[in-house]
Order: structure tokens, then sequence, then C-alpha cells
């Protein structure tokens, strides 16, 4: 297969998230610079997990036949790090920009970055093991960073128009896309253990219905969602009327 269609592989199943996400902002959408922006700092993101893990791992390496090894690898190797490169763009960039002016919009902005770096994390695992790892991660790792930059900027959103309890929301904004980012890695980095793969879809199962209903709360929470205000009406008013 050629580098262009390897390359289309890679960019599509992102590209579908990021418009799916813009097309539920129903409310009051985004600007297209903005997104587009969000994306970038989402590819930044990839080199400041590669700033962080490389050293990290130099330090402290981890026998991959352990299962107890694995879960701290995963959880604080992988997954922390890779979330809190991204959050740092959503929560303390984009937060403070003057086009977030509703809960939604958390979580507009972290799919963006999310799915910033899980383009570029796609690319290079698409040219390097190509089509049928593109095909795979297609349904799996790819929507996996979309559910977890969902929550991640639902609890943001909450943060920010929660303005007493912001630095809780803004904590259980990375806390929770790293527990279910970790807990989806685990099961496939210990795939050894006959049968244990099927934890990692469990995990994205409900991670994927947790992040459903995120997004149907802050639509419904939105500040420009139109309020229909009925006014009684007299029916001896109405009677008079149709007599005149």
């Amino acid at each position: 297969m050629n580098a262009l269609a390897l390359f289309s592989l890679a960019l599509a199943p992102g590209a579908a998230i990021m418009l799916y996400i813009y097309l539920r902002d129903k409310h009051e959408r985004e600007p297209i610079w903005l997104l587009a922006i969000s994306f970038l700092y989402g590819g930044i993101s990839t080199f400041m997990t590669l700033a962080i893990s490389v050293p990290v791992n130099f330090i402290i390496s981890a026998q991959y036949d352990s299962p107890v090894q694995q879960f701290f690898t995963v959880f604080f190797k992988v997954a922390l790090i890779e979330e809190f490169s991204k959050f740092i763009f959503v929560r303390f960039v984009l937060y403070y920009n003057r086009n977030f002016n509703e809960p939604f919009d958390g979580i507009v902005y972290a799919v963006m970055v999310g799915m910033g770096f899980a383009t570029v994390e796609n690319i290079v695992y698409v040219f390097q093991y190509g089509y049928t790892t593109g095909l795979l991660r297609m349904f799996t790792a790819v929507p996996a960073h979309a559910v977890f930059a969902m929550l991640m900027g639902y609890f943001i959103g909450k943060a920010k128009f929660t303005h007493r309890r912001t630095l809780y929301f803004s904590a259980l904004a990375l806390l929770v896309a790293t527990l279910f980012h970790g807990s989806y890695d685990y099961f496939w980095f210990i795939s050894f253990v006959p049968g244990i793969w099927t934890g990692a879809i469990i995990s994205f199962a409900l991670c994927f219905i947790l992040a459903r209903k995120a997004v149907r709360l802050h639509q419904q929470s939105s500040p420009f969602v139109e309020t229909v205000v009925t006014t009684p009406v007299n029916k001896s008013t109405i009677q008079e009327e149709e007599t005149i």
C-alpha cells in the first residue's frame, strides 16, 4: 500500500471523531481556527510525552512478564504521562480562551487535543506496522483516546462553570482519564494471560457509556439552550374573543 493510502488511513478515524463531536456542539459551535489549533496542541503533546517518558523509562525499567510491574508501567509511565501532556493544553491554555463559554466546550477542546495526540501516534503505528494495524486501531486505540478525552473534558467543563470546586474537578479530569486509559491499556499489556484482553473491551465499553452520558449532560446544561416560556391561557377570554 502506498504512503498516501497509509496516511489517509491514519487520519480517517481522528477526522471522523472530530467531525462527530463538532456536530454534537449544537448550541454555540467553536471557531474552526481554534479547533485546528487545539488539534495541533494535541500533536505537540506527543512530543511532551516523549520528553517525559524517555528519561523515566531509562531510570525505571519493568519486566514485561510481570503483571504487577506492568500495572505500574501502564498507569504511571504510560497513561498518566500521556493524559497529563494533553491535560496541560486543555486546562491551562484553552481553558482561558474567551470562546470557552459553556460546559460542553470542555469536551470539544479535550477531544480535539486528544485526536491530535491520537492521530500523530496513529501515523507512526500505521507507517511502521501497516494496513492491518491501521484498521485495528481505527476501532480500538483512536476511539479509546476520544472517550478518555470526553471524560476529561466533561470535568474540565465542570471546573470552569462550577466556580467553588475548580481545583477538585480539574484534578478529577486528569484522574478519571488516567484511570480509564490505564485500565484499558493494562489488559492489552498483559495479554500473555489467556483471555485477559476482554478486560480492555469491558473498560472501553464502560468508558464509552459514561462519555455519551457526559456529552448529553453538558448539552443540556448549556446556557445557550433556548427556553420556551408558556403563559397560562384564560378560557373565558378565548370565548369572548371568539364571540366578538
